[in-house]
């Protein structure tokens, strides 16, 4: 197991109270975007057990997501635990993935409108996401000077 070493400005970043509003704000939101990407899979398994017309496309795009919001929660845990690569990651997925989720749900009759709107939610919240981790709030509990 690898042992996080911080400074003590750091570490005291970590430890505010506004610091720890921060992660908390941003768990939750990375929750939202996992509960939302599991609503689409269960979404798609449904239609597809009635027999309506679901693709593979549709079934490894919602699986992608919900593994996707495994990790950046994952990621977003360690972050708030002090892990300055987990931070570093999650500011870079935080503003990608929104961008390729809308990317790919903008191309034309590729997806039904009811998935591209499942997908469009599951791009809010990672996005809303994105702004708190990239506040200046959590920048400053990860200096990059040491």
């Amino acid at each position: 197991m690898e042992t996080v070493e911080r400074t003590t400005t750091e570490a005291a970043h970590l430890d505010h109270a506004r610091t720890r509003r921060a992660f908390g704000t941003a768990k939750i939101l990375v929750a939202a975007y996992g509960a939302l990407s599991v609503a689409a899979l269960v979404t798609v398994a449904i239609l597809a057990i009635t027999d309506h017309t679901v693709t593979s496309f549709m079934w490894g795009r919602s699986a992608g997501l919900c593994a996707s919001a495994a990790v950046a929660y994952w990621l977003t845990v360690l972050a708030a635990w002090g892990r300055r690569s987990a931070y570093l990651r999650m500011r870079g997925i935080s503003v990608v993935m929104p961008l390729a989720i809308v990317g790919i749900d903008l191309i034309p009759g590729m997806l039904p409108a009811w998935f591209v709107m499942m997908q469009a939610a599951c791009a809010l919240a990672i996005a809303a996401a994105a702004f708190v981790i990239n506040g200046s709030r959590l920048r400053a509990a990860f200096p990059t000077s040491r």
